[in-house]
């Protein structure tokens, strides 16, 4: 029986593979106030916009770009996605993973995600760099969910050490070198796109989560279970529902990322050429 979802990711390699200029060894997903990361800090030799590509879906988020752009940082390949997809936006979790599953396609070794978050831990603050050590996933849907495909990965994929240990160190050496304040913590995906409420943020706090968002935790479960090495870095762009004392909007996150984009690419730029020579 063919498997509809692998027949679309084939698919979509399919129309583009004579298009793509490298083979990169890091997929690198840019989050909220990153998308310029790709034209400032990489030598492009390439974008495919995603329209041009069959059956991929499109974001639709202001301030997410729409393309795959390939280069270089310094010398390590790299593809880089200008904008990702969100479970919020209506596309099946499938969908949602199809960018990552087909990053790997292309040849990717690693998967490097960014995104923007709330703040849980009252340690944290508005502008902090937090590196993922582990996720919780029990709000959007698991990306596995259907007939496995085993093309891509094994039935039951371990997750005992999704965020890969070497990789975290690597961050962690980048970090004091670049003299950052790196923060450390749990991630949870919640589906968006409203903010979350003052006592979900409770809840949250309870089961141990640091930060919270609208994506990751989906991509680095299809990573995983194709065998990427991943890493994770969040922007704390605001402190959740209930901590703080403000309404929460979209604005205050694109702006707050935006503050902290600078730091966060000279963080991104170092921990690639590391990986690079990893």
């Amino acid at each position: 029986m063919q498997n509809g979802v692998y027949e679309k990711l084939k698919n979509c390699y399919e129309s583009i593979k004579e298009r793509i200029p490298l083979k990169p060894k890091v997929a690198l997903v840019l989050g909220s106030g990153l998308g310029d990361f790709a034209d400032t800090s990489m030598r492009v030799v390439g974008r495919i916009p995603y329209q041009e590509i069959n059956g991929f879906p499109i974001s639709t988020v202001p301030g997410h770009k729409g393309q795959f752009v390939f280069g270089y940082v310094v010398d390590v390949p790299v593809v880089c996605m200008q904008g990702r997809v969100h479970y919020y936006e209506g596309y099946p979790i499938t969908d949602v993973v199809l960018p990552t599953r087909l990053m790997r396609m292309m040849g990717a070794e690693y998967l490097f995600l960014t995104n923007a978050s709330g703040g849980i831990n009252e340690d944290f603050w508005a502008g902090d760099l937090m590196m993922l050590t582990d996720h919780i996933s029990l709000f959007a849907p698991n990306p596995l969910i259907g007939p496995n495909i085993e093309e891509l990965g094994t039935r039951f994929p371990d997750m005992s050490s999704v965020y890969d240990k070497n990789l975290q160190q690597i961050i962690k050496d980048a970090a004091k070198d670049l003299d950052i304040d790196l923060k450390e913590g749990v991630y949870a995906q919640l589906t968006g796109p409203s903010f979350e409420s003052p006592a979900e943020i409770q809840m949250l706090k309870k089961l141990g989560v640091d930060a919270v968002g609208m994506s990751t935790v989906v991509e680095a479960i299809a990573g995983n279970h194709m065998g990427m090495k991943i890493c994770a870095i969040s922007c704390v762009c605001n402190m959740a529902a209930g901590i703080s004392p403000t309404p929460l909007t979209h604005e205050e996150v694109q702006a707050a990322a935006a503050a902290c984009a600078p730091l966060f690419k000279k963080l991104l730029d170092l921990v690639i050429v590391k990986m690079g020579i990893e």
